[in-house]
């Protein structure tokens, strides 16, 4: 089970970002419960409108679908409903992540459609082999706390897909997997792939080892498909990741105040649906929204903003005591470049120090249509100087070392010191960053950049890795259940 240092607590426990006074989160807080009981959400879904009325929203239908209003009581109770800690379950226990809060760990981006291949880095659609082989990866990395589905296997029938990037992880990792599901049927598929392998249906009810996504439509939407994945995942107890993508100026307001009240609506109004159907139903506060860059109608995912909106989505979902799962280290960068580290560093500190439990955006380029496998390394090189700055700077007597400053004195010297040796453990370190001499520089690496050497690292790791084994003959069980279901759907 995995316990991420935490950020952000204390004066002596890390180093955190305190963005908004109560009386703030208050006011969006009070702003979006004004939205959602006066102005009102739109479902495109009959069962989900009955569900609603049946919890004590006012329904006006139009056509086919309706507009529902929330009496503020039915969010307040629903919001207390929800768990206030989750732990992600992991078909290798040990890789259990616990989203307590101001625990801080890291993935992948998800859902890219483009690669850049590791081996010819030439830019290319991805595949289902490529799902595992980014899986794989992740599952290696310890600075990846759970798993994302990275890529579409867009070399798989669509309407099958989301069954196929989970077979794929499965076989590729033992951490927690996130992942949309294409529809209510395809998540049924979905959970029994999952209870194969961990012994059946029962044994995933007690451990569900995925958490699906789910994405209202901006503004204040509720698809069909949405309102079909959250009521089946709350009829087989899979918790639900809320993730909107507002985009401040396109879909939202241009103020991004405004985004976050209308984020916080499509948010909690997902909620209460999945609360309404099974109440206790894990629901993680998610986002990706940033900016709509109104000179080019571009989503930026490197801009500024999208730091700024996902560390704010943080302290939202703080205030309602719930997990959350928010944008950071994306790039709008084309390569592996200069911009791309920029960029991600810039928007995951923001999301780390805001205490997020988990941020997603590793490893992804181009407004998150590309994966990047020398990004992913290289970004969980920063990740891991990232946590060591969240971490703090520790202050007790013992640190302090007042005896040994006194021992030492002055004019001494501390570098041939028994207590700098039984210390110098505790300094971050680096392996594809170099903090070597130009000359020691050279001879470990010929001068060659630090790019090539991520790929080739990404490609011993895909190489030889070998992630927790699934039970024998699951593989193969896996693998039928899905050829069954794509005849299910009509397809070869």
């Amino acid at each position: 089970m995995r316990r991420i240092s935490r950020s952000g607590i204390g004066t002596t426990s890390g180093f955190g970002l305190s963005a908004y006074s109560r009386d703030e989160l208050d006011s969006i807080h009070y702003t979006t419960l004004q939205i959602l009981q006066d102005t009102g959400i739109k479902v495109m879904s009959e069962k989900a409108l009955e569900v609603f009325h049946g919890g004590g929203a006012s329904v006006e239908r139009i056509g086919n679908y309706g507009i529902v209003k929330l009496p503020s009581y039915l969010i307040e109770d629903c919001t207390h409903w929800a768990p206030r800690s989750i732990v992600y379950d992991a078909r290798n226990p040990n890789d259990d992540y616990v989203a307590e809060p101001n625990r801080v760990g890291f993935t992948t981006f998800g859902g890219c459609i483009n690669v850049i291949d590791p081996a010819t880095h030439q830019l290319r659609p991805t595949t289902k082999k490529d799902c595992g082989e980014i899986t794989r990866v992740c599952d290696y990395l310890d600075e990846i706390s759970v798993t994302t589905r990275a890529v579409n296997s867009t070399d798989t029938p669509e309407a099958t897909q989301s069954v196929h990037n989970l077979e794929a992880m499965l076989c590729n990792t033992g951490k927690h997997i996130f992942l949309g599901a294409d529809s209510a049927r395809a998540l049924q598929v979905m959970v029994e792939l999952a209870a194969a392998c961990v012994g059946g249906k029962e044994a995933f009810e007690r451990r569900p080892i995925f958490t699906v996504s789910v994405c209202p439509l901006s503004p204040l939407t509720l698809p069909p498909n949405t309102c079909d994945v959250i009521m089946e995942s709350a009829n087989n107890g899979v918790g639900i990741m809320i993730m909107p993508m507002a985009l401040s100026g396109g879909t939202t307001t241009a103020t991004l105040a405004g985004t976050l009240a209308i984020h916080n609506a499509e948010v909690l109004s997902s909620m209460v649906l999945a609360q309404l159907m099974k109440k206790g139903l894990p629901c993680t506060y998610g986002s990706t929204s940033t900016i709509l860059d109104l000179r080019f109608g571009i989503t930026a995912v490197g801009a500024p903003e999208y730091g700024m909106i996902n560390a704010s989505i943080t302290k939202l979902a703080q205030y309602y005591r719930l997990p959350s799962f928010v944008g950071g280290g994306a790039s709008d960068s084309k390569e592996p470049d200069n911009q791309a580290g920029y960029e991600f560093t810039l928007s995951a500190t923001l999301s780390a120090l805001a205490g997020a439990n988990i941020v997603f955006g590793s490893g992804v380029l181009e407004q998150g249509l590309t994966i990047d496998y020398a990004k992913l390394i290289l970004d969980a090189e920063m990740i891991r100087m990232i946590q060591t700055a969240t971490r703090g700077v520790a202050i007790s007597d013992e640190t302090l070392a007042f005896d040994i400053i006194h021992e030492v004195g002055p004019g001494g010297a501390y570098i041939s010191h028994d207590h700098t040796f039984n210390s110098m453990r505790s300094q971050s370190r680096s392996e594809l960053f170099d903090r070597r001499s130009r000359g020691n520089w050279m001879k470990k690496t010929g001068g060659e950049a630090v790019i090539a050497r991520a790929y080739a690292a990404a490609e011993k790791i895909i190489e030889e890795h070998q992630p927790h084994p699934l039970p024998d003959g699951t593989g193969k069980i896996l693998r039928e259940m899905v050829i069954e279901f794509d005849k299910e759907q009509g397809l070869k």
